[in-house]
């Protein structure tokens, strides 16, 4: 692993002196409690002469051109590119981490690009994208960075999309969205177990996050669940979560579920079958839930968008493809002109499945 790195970096806030000394994050609800010197569990703020700083601030473990699609967002501007990024570290400890070379990793091993927020801005617009996906890692732990980025971005036009697992304290989280334009959450499982088992984390933070970002703001709202055999994919916890999604959020938030495949501390757990994943989507829907989802599996039916009131197929997707296209230019079903719910301007783009990465250097911008 190799010696742990000075700690150095940008001065943040969201912190407070204790009576021992300490000085206790609270960005998240770890609430990490920290001597000089030290770093909290995300390993990205910590403390140095007494004030905290954030070490990944203005740098990046890489950028890519991905389809808005993979976040996923299959209601937020179809068919466009969006410019993702994450930086490193998270305040999860999942034991399940399909990222888990970047979120695990101390951020000088990862780090290799740097870019201002105006920079990423200026390269989003030259490159096309509607949009900058906070991605790969939970931007909750490079919190100022990510709303210094999204501010940039809104200045020139582009859009800004977190993919968060919604682990978040009340402050930080109405300072967050309110630079946030979409919004896709792991709902990583339904009880507070799972929560505390497998991701060193609490369930009801997560649920708070969701209520405030359906009822409090503006941001577009998707839900994803990754389904691991034997840990959260019980008929009587999707029948749980998905109730209370429909009762609490609405039934126009869309869900998404997807295929766990064995990585980092679960090696030996199996794959999800794709049934289990139709099963998830039926009972989604069988609650009331109008648009519900699989993902990481080949599934043109349950990858596709259909009209909640005639049945229509509003969106075809293969994989990130589109194909049938039966909405208006502002979302509308075609064939009996109920809404969609969702983002739409115009017609879908064409980015298709493309992953295309970047780098950003020099406030150049080049193919890499």
């Amino acid at each position: 692993m190799g010696d742990i790195p000075v700690l150095q970096g940008r001065e943040v806030g969201f912190w407070h002196w204790l009576d021992d000394g300490r000085i206790q994050c609270d960005l998240c609800p770890r609430f990490c409690k920290l001597h000089e010197g030290q770093r909290g569990l995300c390993f990205v703020r910590g403390r140095l002469n007494d004030t905290m700083v954030l070490t990944t601030y203005g740098r990046s473990s890489g950028y890519c051109i991905d389809p808005i699609e993979k976040k996923p967002l299959n209601h937020f501007l179809p068919g466009t590119p969006t410019l993702s990024f994450g930086t490193a570290g998270c305040n999860l400890a999942c034991k399940f981490c399909q990222n888990w070379d970047m979120t695990k990793s101390r951020e000088t091993d990862e780090l290799a690009d740097q870019a201002s927020p105006e920079d990423i801005a200026r390269a989003a617009l030259t490159l096309g994208c509607k949009s900058v996906a906070f991605t790969y890692n939970d931007p909750v732990i490079f919190h100022e960075y990510a709303v210094d980025v999204a501010s940039a971005c809104h200045a020139v036009g582009v859009r800004s999309v977190a993919v968060t697992a919604g682990y978040v304290t009340e402050e930080p989280r109405r300072e967050f969205y309110r630079y946030m334009d979409a919004a896709n959450v792991d709902l990583k499982a339904f009880t507070e177990r799972f929560y505390h088992k497998v991701t060193g984390g609490h369930l009801q933070p997560v649920l708070e996050t969701l209520e405030y970002i359906k009822h409090e703001t503006s941001v577009w709202l998707e839900l994803t669940t990754l389904l691991i055999p034997g840990e959260n994919d019980s008929e009587q916890e999707l029948n749980e979560m998905t109730q209370w999604v429909v009762e609490r959020l609405g039934p126009d938030v869309p869900m998404h579920f997807t295929a766990f495949h064995p990585d980092w501390k679960m090696m030996d757990t199996p794959p999800t079958p794709p049934e289990t994943l139709t099963r998830a989507r039926k009972i989604a829907m069988d609650n009331g839930v109008r648009y519900a989802y699989t993902g990481n599996v080949h599934d043109n039916s349950g990858g596709s968008t259909y009209c909640h009131s005639c049945g229509e197929l509003l969106i075809g997707r293969d994989w990130y493809v589109l194909g049938a296209w039966n909405l208006t230019d502002d979302g509308q079903c075609k064939s009996c002109g109920t809404a969609c719910a969702g983002v739409f301007e115009g017609p879908p783009g064409h980015w298709g499945a493309r992953r295309q990465p970047v780098r950003l250097s020099d406030h150049r911008v080049r193919p890499a």
